[in-house]
């Protein structure tokens, strides 16, 4: 009879033991710490690796004299602003009371909440802009909101002080690809303990728990005390309230894997199949109940096929096709209306019925919707600035922003009335209104830089009947290309050679 026992995984601590091994990786960061004066950056998302190693940095700094704290440790938590609220109000709570005690306990700690610039918002670039929900093979979100915001904090330490040393909660235990990638960083370091950083000159890799399981992580955390005063046995709690294991590093270059089904991702992450975590924390605990609204947008984003909400034309008017089917571009301008209403209605949502420390919670900022608003505006040539009426539609009050600095060529009246002119002729309608856009633009300038230009890109992106005529016309152009034929002597005018000979022939006329 053979008995197949559970094979138990090799721990950190087998060797020296539990209090032995963390006192030799605090002295091991001492020592680094003292060798030189470049200051430290270290990544901190709330999550279980990046509170073990902030602690290992914390106390190998309180072991030091106050006269060898000499130089700074930055701590830096990117906040995409569409963070599971719970995890976020979490890690803004937790990087207030390490202000705190760091100032108490006399450490040079100094925490940063970063966030991305107002145009690379999820919400500027989806709802503003129109783009498509996030995919693997269009992930235009992770360089935007994580990359950017901190490798631009990174690159600031670096310019200031010539090097950096970012302290990462990475561990090759992770995965297979994570293993493999940090054992070819470790063969090229020039330094021991410190591996290079592809993506940011100058910036040197610490990882201090890089070989920690996963179950010696939490036996840090359950075992240690938490230095700065939060709670590690709430931070279990967090993660035992849902299925996922992972948690989201800081993001400093497009190789880290996504963790959309992690609860310390993005509440909108359509990278994954479904949000498991968000559901598991609403179906573990009814006070989480009031986050359903926004499984329910992040699902309704998450559509297998979303034609129908995307214009048939690219973002710069063109149409292309792929197996003899136009790529969808942006979102039209009633889903990117859609969007909007929806969101703002869970925000009022969540706020009437949500705990007290949502009663405030901001889906979409102030300053993200006078983005929006200057986008759809003067960007979009969309005058009929819906978004103050969309506003006060979903959340029941006025608008709270500036007036809008601009002089519309149409009042609300008469653009419904050409709207209801064009009738179900979208294409013409956005036409006209487009150069009606560009006309009052320009007509108080001097000198009309830019005029024809503008006035190109419009009748080029308007020139067509509809969907069925630019499909119908990109078809002919592609099997004219294929035939090796000039495309102007095809069987029909290619729109773009047409749309060229308008704004030449009004450019002629007007010289």
């Amino acid at each position: 009879m053979t008995i197949n026992l559970p094979i138990r995984r090799k721990s950190a601590f087998d060797d020296l033991g539990f209090g032995p091994t963390v006192d030799a990786l605090v002295q091991q960061t001492q020592q680094l710490y003292l060798a030189d004066e470049v200051p430290w950056v270290v990544g901190y998302s709330g999550g279980k690796d990046s509170t073990a190693t902030l602690q290992v940095v914390w106390l190998a700094l309180a072991g030091l004299s106050p006269d060898q704290r000499r130089k700074p440790v930055h701590v830096i938590s990117t906040d995409t602003l569409v963070e599971n609220p719970v995890v976020a109000a979490w890690v803004t709570h937790s990087l207030e009371v390490m202000a705190e005690a760091a100032a108490v306990q006399s450490l040079p700690i100094a925490p940063h909440r970063l966030t991305p610039a107002v145009a690379d918002t999820f919400w500027v670039n989806l709802i503003g802009r129109g783009y498509p929900a996030p995919r693997p093979k269009f992930r235009w979100c992770t360089e935007r909101l994580k990359i950017k915001p901190s490798n631009t904090f990174i690159r600031d330490m670096v310019r200031a002080h010539g090097e950096a040393i970012l302290v990462l909660g990475t561990r090759k235990a992770e995965s297979s690809g994570r293993h493999a990638r940090m054992a070819a960083l470790e063969s090229r370091r020039m330094r021991e303990l410190l591996s290079p950083n592809d993506s940011l000159p100058n910036a040197l890799v610490y990882s201090p728990i890089e070989n920690w399981s996963n179950d010696d992580v939490w036996t840090f955390l359950m075992q240690a005390k938490n230095p700065w005063g939060y709670s590690n046995k709430e931070l279990l709690t967090m993660y035992q309230g849902a299925s996922a294991d992972g948690e989201c590093p800081l993001v400093v270059d497009s190789s880290t894997p996504s963790c959309g089904d992690s609860r310390f991702g993005c509440w909108t992450c359509t990278l994954v199949e479904q949000d498991k975590s968000m559901s598991a924390m609403i179906q573990n605990d009814e006070e989480k109940e009031w986050m359903l609204p926004l499984l329910e947008l992040r699902n309704a984003l998450d559509v297998a096929d979303d034609r129908h909400l995307r214009d048939f034309r690219r973002m710069n008017g063109s149409v292309q096709l792929f197996h003899d089917r136009p790529i969808p571009g942006p979102y039209t301008q009633a889903a990117r209306e859609d969007w909007l209403r929806r969101l703002l209605e869970a925000q009022a949502w969540i706020r009437e019925n949500g705990p007290d420390y949502v009663r405030s919670l901001d889906l979409v900022t102030l300053e993200e919707l006078e983005e929006i608003r200057r986008i759809w505006v003067v960007d979009k040539h969309e005058f009929e600035d819906s978004l103050p009426r969309i506003y006060s539609e979903a959340l029941g009050s006025a608008y709270p922003g500036r007036p809008l600095d601009e002089h519309l060529p149409l009042g609300a009246g008469m653009t419904e009335a050409l709207r209801d002119i064009a009738g179900n002729d979208r294409v013409h309608f956005e036409l006209v209104r487009d150069l009606l856009d560009i006309e009052q633009r320009h007509r108080a300038q001097l000198r009309r830089a830019g005029l024809f230009d503008a006035l190109e890109k419009a009748v080029k992106r308007g020139f067509y009947d509809d969907e069925e005529d630019a499909l119908s016309r990109a078809q002919r152009r592609k099997e004219a290309l294929d035939r090796e034929v000039p495309p102007e002597v095809a069987s029909s005018p290619d729109p773009l050679d047409l749309a060229d000979g308008y704004v030449r022939a009004a450019s002629e006329g007007a010289s």
